[in-house]
């Protein structure tokens, strides 16, 4: 999950805004330990969030190219069944 106040749940999760997590409408995370970190830290304000589990082991070097392939193919699974919002 991230945002322009998130920071990775494994390094600080305190500093994931509450705002953030209360503004979204789909939560995704890599690991089922970061879908109980989520829940646990914001179980009052996850109301009608959708919560996704990549299932991806959070062992990865930053901006890994197998990381962002393997990211993109479990993501696209995901995207077509989210319903687009549109501003205008």
């Amino acid at each position: 999950m991230w945002g322009d106040d998130a920071i990775p749940l494994r390094l600080q999760p305190q500093q994931v805004a509450r705002e953030l997590v209360r503004w979204a409408d789909v939560i995704v995370v890599m690991e089922k330990v970061h879908r109980r970190k989520v829940q646990q830290t914001f179980r009052r304000r996850l109301n009608r969030q959708r919560m996704i589990c990549l299932d991806i082991p959070d062992d990865y070097a930053f901006m890994d190219p197998d990381l962002a392939l393997l990211l993109e193919t479990r993501m696209a699974r995901h995207l077509s069944h989210l319903p687009m919002h549109h501003d205008e």
